[in-house]
C-alpha cells in the first residue's frame, strides 16, 4: 500500500516537534508518581502489540499473570497492523487516551525514543531487567543521550525458506554469488526463483554488507553519511536488480506482507523473510479464523526447510538485518505503576523463555537456548542472527521510513533504472533527513 507523502512528511513533522520538546516533557519517569498525575489502585493496562509474531501462549501468560498478581486490576492486549504504525503510535502516544506499553519495531525505536515518548528506565530497574545480558543493539536502538526507555523485545532473522518438493536436488548455496545464480537457475516462465516484491528494501542490505557498502555512517564532525551510491553498495544493489529482475515474479512495486501465499501456491522457490513466517507457511489450508490467511500444512508446509543466507565467503553467513522488536512504558500511560509490572512480566525469564520456545529469538542472550534445539529453521535463524545488524542509531531513521524513502528507490531498481542514479538519489535523500 503506497501511503500519501504528505501525510508521511506530516508524521515525520510530528516526531520532530516532539523531539524540540523533550527537553520539557521528558525529565523521565522517575518521580513519585512516574510521570503521571497520581496512581489508581486498580485499572485496565492496555497493551499494543503488532502483528501476528506474538504467540497466542505468551499472549495468555501475560494477561493471566499480570491480573493474578494485581487482583482487581485487567490487562487487555490491543494487536496493531505494522502498516502505517509510525502514524498511529504518535498520535496514540501524543493523546490523552495513550496506551501503557508498547511494541515499536526496532528501526523506529530511535524516533519515539528520543522525543520523549517513553518512561525512562533507571539504572537500577534496567539492571534487574536484563542489564547486560540483553541484545546490545537492540539496548542500544532504546536509549537516547545515555538513558534507557526502551528495550529489546525479541528479535528474529531473515533466512531462506524453500520446499525440496520445489527445489528438487538444487544445493545449498555457500556463497552469496552461488546464492544469486541457484535463484536464476531455479526460475521458470511462473515460477519465482526467489520472490522479491518490489518495495522490500530490508532483503537488500544483506546485498549491501557483503560487498563492502553502507547503509548512513556519521562522519568525524557527526553528520551522516550514506552509502548505497559507494563501491560497494553499488555492487550489493547491482546483484540485488539482477535477482529482481531475472529471478522474480513478484510484484514490481509489491511489498513484504503475507509472502505465504505465494510460496503455498508453489510458485516460489526461495523466500527470503523472518524465522517467525514458518508459522504462516505451516498452518492449515482451512483458517480456524475467517480472518486468518490460509497456510499449507500438508503441501509445501509439510517439508518446509530453510538455511542462513550465505555470505561472500563460503561458510560464513551474510550480515542480515536484524528484525524484531522493542518495548517500552508510554510516558502518558494513565497507570504508569501497574503498566511497568506489565512490563516486567514481559521482560521476565518466563514470558522470554515462551517467545523463544515459539522460535523468536529472546530478549536475554542466556535465553537463547530455549530456541528449539531439534527446529533446523529456528537454529538457522539464531546462526543468522550472530552477524546480524541494525539500521543507524538515528532519531531521524523512523523519517526515512516513513517517507517511503527506500521502499520508492528500491521500486525503481525492480523495474530496471540505472542503479548508480537510483543509489546517488537515495543516498541524498537519506542525508538531507538524517542531518535536518
Amino acid at each position: 500500500m503506497k501511503r500519501n507523502r504528505l501525510v508521511a512528511t506530516s508524521v515525520a513533522s510530528t516526531i520532530t516537534l516532539a523531539l524540540a520538546l523533550t527537553a520539557c516533557s521528558s525529565g523521565g519517569g522517575n518521580d513519585d508518581d512516574n510521570g503521571s498525575g497520581g496512581e489508581a489502585a486498580t485499572g485496565d493496562v492496555r497493551v499494543w502489540i503488532n502483528g501476528s509474531d506474538t504467540p497466542q501462549d505468551a499472549r495468555d501468560y501475560l494477561k493471566e499473570t499480570f491480573e493474578e498478581e494485581n487482583p482487581g486490576s485487567t490487562l487487555t492486549i490491543e494487536e496493531q497492523s505494522w502498516t502505517g504504525l509510525v502514524d498511529k503510535l504518535t498520535t496514540a502516544l501524543s493523546g490523552s487516551d495513550s496506551p501503557d506499553v508498547i511494541e515499536v519495531g526496532n528501526t523506529q525505536s530511535p524516533a519515539f525514543t528520543s522525543a520523549g515518548f517513553f518512561r525512562e528506565i533507571t539504572e537500577e530497574e534496567f539492571e534487574s531487567l536484563g542489564g547486560d545480558d540483553l541484545l546490545p543493539g537492540f539496548v542500544e536502538a532504546g536509549d537516547w543521550e545515555g538513558k534507557h526507555y526502551a528495550l529489546p523485545y525479541y528479535a528474529g532473522s531473515r533466512v531462506v525458506f524453500y520446499s525440496p518438493q520445489i527445489t528438487g536436488d538444487a544445493p545449498v548455496p555457500t556463497t552469496l554469488e552461488e546464492y544469486v545464480e541457484g535463484a536464476k537457475a531455479l526460475t521458470t516462465d511462473t515460477r519465482s526463483g526467489l520472490y522479491w516484491p518490489g518495495q522490500d528494501w530490508y532483503n537488500a542490505l544483506p546485498f549491501v554488507w557483503e560487498n563492502g557498502g553502507f547503509i548512513a555512517e556519521q562522519n568525524d564532525s557527526g553528520e551522516w553519511e550514506a552509502g548505497f551510491s559507494s563501491e560497494g553498495g553499488l555492487a550489493g544493489l547491482e546483484q540485488v536488480q539482477d535477482l529482481m529482475n531475472n529471478a522474480s515474479k513478484a510484484p514490481k512495486d509489491g511489498q513484504e506482507t503475507d509472502l505465504q501465499v505465494p510460496f503455498c501456491e508453489g510458485n516460489v522457490a526461495y523466500l527470503s523473510a523472518p524465522t517467525w513466517i514458518q508459522w504462516s507457511i505451516k498452518a492449515p489450508e482451512e483458517p480456524v479464523k475467517p480472518e486468518d490467511v490460509p497456510g499449507c500444512e500438508t503441501t509445501y508446509g509439510s517439508d518446509l526447510a530453510a538455511f542462513p543466507l550465505p555470505g561472500a565467503t563460503a561458510g560464513e553467513p551474510a550480515a542480515v538485518f536484524a528484525g524484531g522488536s522493542n518495548i517500552a512504558v508510554a510516558q502518558k500511560s494513565n497507570n504508569p505503576e501497574l503498566a511497568f509490572k506489565a512490563f516486567e512480566i514481559m521482560m521476565s525469564d518466563e514470558y522470554q523463555s515462551i517467545l523463544g520456545a515459539n522460535g523468536l529469538i529472546p530478549a536475554k542472550v542466556s535465553l537463547s537456548d530455549t530456541v528449539p534445539q531439534e527446529d533446523p529453521i529456528s537454529q538457522a535463524g539464531v546462526a543468522a542472527a550472530a552477524n546480524a545488524r541494525l539500521t543507524p542509531a538515528s532519531p531521524r531513521w523512523a523519517d526515512v521510513e516513513a517517507q517511503n524513502v527506500l521502499q520508492s528507490a528500491f521500486t525503481k531498481i525492480a523495474n530496471g533504472e540505472d542503479v548508480q542514479t537510483v543509489a546517488e538519489e537515495l543516498d541524498a535523500k537519506i542525508e538531507e533527513i538524517l542531518n535536518s
